[in-house]
């Protein structure tokens, strides 16, 4: 049986991805599997069959991530040495958090949220200044510091998973629970995406507009977190998140809420910059804004990437309700909106791509569409109640 010419260049494709393989993507992959491995031995006895799987799942889709994006090994591996670090410093004694000083004033949970909230907002005043001086210098310290702040985010996550467990075995959970927990994950998710257009595209003039949404989401985190309601301390987990369903309906939502947030912010540089270009008056700052054929790209990219992810998460939140309460869907009101925000993405994409849609119309539909998805994830939480009702303000 004879092969088409499409079928055997398929195959040569294949080929040429795995040769193009380097030792050190080899290498990448050895590092993550010898943690896995690692991982599954001291703490196989405590996991089910559906845990297990998430792990095994989660170390081949780092490796993918890292042959993909080169940028996130460094990232990686900053992330578990400094957690690692401060995991090793902890011991068995929460205590040791007031007492020790790199614990108290760096790699504590709280302390490095604490410098991950103050590197983000100055990362965008950074951006700002290179944008608006041209300044080079100035443009990529901002990228740096956003580097910077979502290492130490990521590791204020991963130790605060470590504290839950050093306070009570019972207590402990991976820390994506309540609204203090998932702005850290919003801010991490939507700066590495960012980071990646960034390099992809190789222009540090659209930073600025995307760190303005993650600048206010620190702002949310601190009032909230560090306040009187003390929403920063580990809390035990009520009965309905106490299920493996957390570990990936969660991260997959905030991958769409931070592409979602993403596409709004360059819509706004998008309309800036065909604004003043149409009425004239260009001048230097508006030329050293990103291209607008780069920014409706950017826009579009990230919608779609958001709209397959939260597509995925209201999947997997389906099948979560559907062990927890017996059904699949039940309208209550945070399953109403997420479909209502599924829904208006839905509607974006097909115009963009069946009818031709570019530019402004989809650029304030991208704007309109983040205040929808904003009543959606805080919204409902403020004002209507139901099933979900353990993510109230």
């Amino acid at each position: 049986m004879s092969m088409t010419g499409q079928e055997m260049e398929n195959i040569f494709e294949k080929q040429n991805l795995w040769r193009k393989l380097s030792l050190f993507d080899w290498g990448w992959a050895a590092i993550i599997l010898m943690s896995t491995a690692y991982a599954w031995q001291q703490y196989s006895v405590f996991m089910d069959a559906y845990e297990a799987g998430i792990l095994f799942a989660t170390a081949l889709a780092i490796i993918a991530w890292g042959w993909f994006w080169k940028p996130v090994r460094a990232y990686s591996l900053y992330v578990a040495v400094i957690s690692l670090f401060a995991i090793y410093l902890y011991g068995n004694e929460l205590a040791l958090g007031e007492t020790n000083f790199f614990l108290k004033f760096l790699i504590s949970s709280k302390s490095a949220i604490m410098w991950m909230s103050a590197l983000y907002v100055l990362a965008t005043v950074a951006y700002f200044i290179g944008l608006f001086i041209g300044s080079e210098f100035s443009s990529k310290t901002a990228s740096a510091m956003t580097w910077s702040a979502t290492v130490m985010g990521l590791v204020g996550l991963l130790v605060r998973w470590r504290e839950s467990y050093l306070i009570h075995f019972d207590v402990g959970h991976i820390p994506v629970s309540n609204l203090y927990e998932v702005f850290i994950l919003f801010s991490i998710i939507t700066a590495l995406m960012y980071l990646y257009y960034e390099g992809k595209n190789k222009t540090y003039n659209m930073g600025g507009f995307v760190l303005l949404v993650i600048s206010s989401a620190v702002a949310f985190l601190l009032w909230y977190g560090f306040g009187s309601r003390g929403a920063s301390e580990i809390q035990p987990l009520v009965p309905a998140l106490q299920s493996y369903w957390m570990k990936i309906h969660v991260p997959a939502n905030f991958v769409g809420y931070g592409a979602f947030a993403l596409a709004a912010m360059l819509a706004v540089a998008y309309l800036i910059k065909d604004t003043m270009v149409k009425k004239g008056r260009g001048g230097a700052i508006i030329e050293r804004f990103p291209d607008l054929d780069i920014l409706d790209d950017v826009m579009y990219k990230s919608i779609a990437l958001g709209f397959a992810f939260f597509t995925l998460a209201t999947i997997l939140g389906a099948m979560w309700a559907a062990e927890a309460w017996g059904g699949y869907w039940s309208w209550d009101p945070k399953e109403t909106w997420a479909l209502i925000v599924w829904l208006n993405y839905a509607a974006w994409l097909h115009l963009r791509l069946t009818k031709g849609w570019r530019g402004r119309p989809l650029a304030w539909w991208s704007i309109i569409g983040l205040f929808v998805t904003l009543f959606a994830f805080i919204g409902v939480n403020m004002f209507l109640s139901g099933l979900h009702s353990y993510g109230e303000l």
